[in-house]
């Protein structure tokens, strides 16, 4: 037996007592009102005596979280037995869980709960509220929506509201949600000052251009987030901004001063840092200015002790970004890529391709001398504290019959719908076509969405709120993926048209180091449009900067994402339902 599961088989079972006394109890799943637990500070007996029982293994495993899937895993399977041996045979401290609907995702959570020697931390990519994970997905071939968690708009997007109050109510919600489910960090807020309009990985993930208006929607989001019982996540310290290189594929490099630094990209974050945020999620990138050596942030000492915890005063946890990525294996490959990070100061290594083999490389750190065992010891009793300062000592589970009461209610969605309808933002109309005229003699209107093959939800919204005002709206579709579009039959049919609205959801892709924009074939008919009178409305649903593309459009709005509640709100503006009330975040 493990001394891990040695030294907590006791307390175990009086947790699955209180587990079961609380079975019933929706408070056990979503704490309102409870603040977040702090990471630091005032006693923890049980974290304190747990950590004493320790083996040095079972202390490194507490530090490695491994990706796990929210599908449907039975039992027999492959996908669940792996899923199973890290918790019962690697002992690892905690997981993040991704992409799967709520009752499946909470199910598998208390599953795996229970099967733990010790309670699981469960962190989630909650950018955009609890949706942006937790969704059932559709149903083909009948195209149905099945729904899920609240699915808020993208961060620009409530970046151009420039409402406080909005960011709050986006965190409390998401922690209300998150927490119904078993998830207690949000891996939000996001940070970054999206200073790069050529950034192919942040973009609208980000709040804006201007540092002090990201800091402000940062740490109201925070606020809401911890006001709610959930540990908020900044990221990517110290700022994945001013890249134009994604860190999933390859080692981006922030060469700037280090005054440059302090006055933007350090902002946000010494924000949160003063509003208590309670964890940090670093950076795969190099800041020469802070880190002369060119290692990424996560892996500079540098970084995560001598500015994060010793200049900013964080006490929080420090969770790397994905160490799959290849922002750090390509240059320092797997193993050495985990002792690097341990040493810099990170508490917790995330999504490691090879999980035993990361513990293992986290022990094999201490027997080379490459830091002590009380280097680990440090990290581990911030993650016991954090356990036991959010209950799972007495309680891990959460009551499945609760879900239904807290994930993807009418008042939050709401609060998307009201986030949604203050974000539109009219950057130029110089043909004065908007708003459309309704009614009997409105115009002829085509529908060109521009997405990729696999967003099915591309435009539905949108085209079926416009055809609730507008009598006579022709919609077609055209994939990134099919090579063949006749552009040339496309624009014909355009010239029939009164009015053309093009709606773009797929002009910047994660699939390339940099962003490339559209193609060039899209991008030719777009100004083909531009050139025959008005030309098109071209309503931006996915990279706002799309505009630098076709400077010839003359009518162009940002709707900063693809979410039904986005489409909803940029149709109505359309046809005057609606003012214009966003600003462009910067």
């Amino acid at each position: 037996m493990s001394s891990f599961r040695a030294s907590t088989s006791l307390l175990a079972a009086a947790a699955l007592a209180a587990s079961a006394a609380c079975a019933s109890s929706p408070q056990a799943a979503s704490p309102a009102g409870a603040p977040a637990p702090s990471v630091a500070g005032g006693p923890t007996p049980w974290a304190d005596s747990v950590l004493a029982t320790l083996s040095l293994r079972d202390k490194a495993a507490q530090m490695v979280w491994p990706w796990v899937l929210g599908d449907w895993a039975p039992d027999g399977t492959d996908a669940w037995r792996r899923t199973v041996d890290w918790v019962e045979k690697d002992h690892v401290g905690g997981v993040i869980i991704s992409v799967g609907p709520p009752l499946e995702i909470a199910e598998k959570l208390n599953a795996l709960q229970r099967r733990s020697a010790g309670p699981l931390l469960v962190g989630s990519d909650f950018e955009t509220g609890a949706g942006f994970r937790v969704r059932a997905g559709w149903f083909l071939p009948n195209g149905i929506d099945l729904g899920g968690a609240t699915v808020f708009p993208p961060n620009m997007a409530l970046g151009a509201t420039r409402d406080t109050s909005l960011a709050y109510e986006q965190g409390r919600i998401t922690a209300i949600e998150g927490r119904a489910l078993g998830v207690h960090f949000a891996f939000a807020p996001v940070l970054d000052v999206n200073n790069n309009p050529d950034n192919p990985v942040i973009g609208a993930r980000s709040y804006g251009e201007d540092p002090a208006l990201v800091a402000a929607m940062g740490r109201n989001l925070v606020r809401g987030i911890q006001a709610e019982g959930m540990i908020a996540t900044g990221k990517h310290f110290p700022g994945h901004g001013d890249t134009d290189v994604n860190s999933h594929l390859a080692l981006p490099v922030v060469d700037v001063s280090r005054a440059r630094l302090d006055s933007v990209e350090l902002v946000p974050f010494r924000a949160a840092v003063a509003a208590g945020v309670g964890a940090m999620m670093t950076f795969h990138g190099a800041m020469p200015a802070l880190d002369s050596t060119g290692v990424p942030g996560t892996l500079s000492a540098n970084v995560l002790t001598a500015l994060l915890r010793e200049d900013m005063g964080f006490h929080g946890l420090v969770i790397s970004d994905a160490m799959d990525m290849r922002g750090v294996v390509d240059t320092y490959g797997a193993v050495e890529a985990a002792k690097r990070a341990v040493a810099a100061g990170n508490d917790v290594l995330l999504m490691p391709s090879n999980v035993a083999e990361t513990i293992d490389a986290v022990v094999a750190g201490v027997r080379e001398g490459r830091y002590p065992e009380a280097r680990l010891d440090a990290s581990v009793r911030r993650l016991l504290a954090t356990k036991e300062r959010l209950g799972l000592h007495r309680a891990r589970t959460v009551p499945l019959d609760s879900i239904r009461a807290h994930v993807g209610v009418p008042a939050h969605l709401d609060v998307a719908r009201r986030i949604a309808e203050r974000a539109i933002t009219l950057v130029r109309d110089e043909g004065k076509q908007l708003p459309l005229k309704t009614g009997a003699e409105g115009p002829r209107v085509l529908v060109v969405t521009y997405t990729r093959r696999a967003d099915l939800g591309a435009g539905t919204a949108f085209v079926a709120e416009l055809r609730r005002h507008l009598p006579r709206v022709a919609a077609r579709t055209v994939t990134v993926e099919d090579p063949a579009t006749d552009f040339a039959r496309l624009a014909a049919e355009a010239d029939s048209a009164d009015v053309v609205i093009v709606g773009t959801y797929a002009t910047q892709s994660w699939d390339q180091a940099a962003t490339t924009g559209a193609p060039s074939s899209f991008v030719g008919f777009v100004r083909g449009l531009a050139a025959r009178g008005n030309g098109p409305v071209v309503v931006s649903f996915n990279n706002p900067y799309e505009l630098r593309q076709v400077p010839e459009v003359r009518t162009y709005v940002v709707a900063y994402g693809g979410a039904p509640v986005l489409q909803t709100a940029a149709a109505r503006a359309l046809v005057g339902q609606l003012p214009f009330a966003g600003q462009l975040p910067r």
